[in-house]
């Protein structure tokens, strides 16, 4: 099975909730994108009033679920389940996303309701102090264990850690200026950056494809992050960089046939 695995199609984790309701219109979101390419993995944060194309295959709100669909974990499986397009591997939603085994109480249907940087609260006795960020229901996970509450916390906070990295590598501040015309605000888009003079070269270069074909040393260490805290949510302790690719996919089966066996939704 080994010369099955390939290099990742991109999966652009797009922050954008209710991608085709007009529901928090002014809040980003993520999801997953699939623009073919066989060589790149990869999260992309879009703002409000950024459309995808036809590739958006998920559309979600939380950063839990971004760094969890981000993972070494989602994109082996996403590998060896999606489809392809000649030559190049394709994200499909009904045999990848449909299929891949979330942590316990951390699947799309648990978070549901969580917004990008939504307080994530566990479900401790005593009630949250008045004015706490738990104490708003509407906007925190407060139905969580605290075990879980801890992974959710390191899962967002690593997958908000890479995109930062990401986002400061793509659009350097001392190289870009963002702007917007007044026409541009007017119907909702959001600003856009605009090389600095001197920059325009250099900022042409600056994509993410280039960026994962260089995969610089601090890249790879953003991913490691985000790969131990997900793996943490899934209990295994004996996770490292140095797991062999088949015994995460062993595992990851191990875990769809159990919730299927059990009657469970698998996600």
């Amino acid at each position: 099975m080994t010369e099955m695995l390939q290099p990742a199609a991109t999966l652009g984790l797009l922050h954008r909730p209710n991608h085709f309701r007009r529901h928090h219109a002014e809040t980003a979101a993520c999801g997953c994108h699939d623009s073919g390419f066989p060589t790149l993995h990869s999260g992309v944060c879009l703002p409000p009033g950024v459309v995808a194309d036809k590739n958006l295959v998920v559309a979600r709100a939380d950063d839990v679920t971004f760094g969890i669909l981000h993972s070494r974990f989602h994109e082996l499986w996403a590998l060896r389940l999606g489809t392809s397009l000649e030559d190049r591997p394709r994200y499909t939603s009904s045999t990848t996303f449909e299929t891949f085994p979330f942590p316990e109480q951390l699947t799309p249907r648990d978070t549901a309701g969580w917004g990008p940087g939504a307080p994530i609260c566990d479900n401790h006795e005593a009630p949250p102090a008045p004015g706490s960020p738990c104490a708003a229901t509407e906007t925190s996970a407060t139905a969580h264990s605290a075990p879980t509450a801890k992974h959710a916390q390191a899962i967002a906070s690593a997958a908000r850690r890479l995109d930062e990295l990401r986002e400061n590598w793509l659009n350097p501040p001392e190289w870009v200026d963002w702007v917007i015309t007044p026409e541009e605000e007017k119907a909702g888009f959001p600003k856009r950056p605009l090389a600095k003079p001197g920059h325009e070269a250099e900022l042409k270069k600056r994509t993410l494809t280039n960026l994962y074909n260089a995969r610089p040393t601090w890249l790879a260490h953003a991913h490691h992050a985000l790969d131990t805290a997900v793996a943490g949510a899934y209990g295994w302790t004996d996770y490292s960089v140095d797991m062999p690719d088949e015994e995460i996919l062993r595992r990851m089966l191990a875990l769809n046939l159990a919730r299927s066996a059990a009657g469970s939704p698998v996600n």
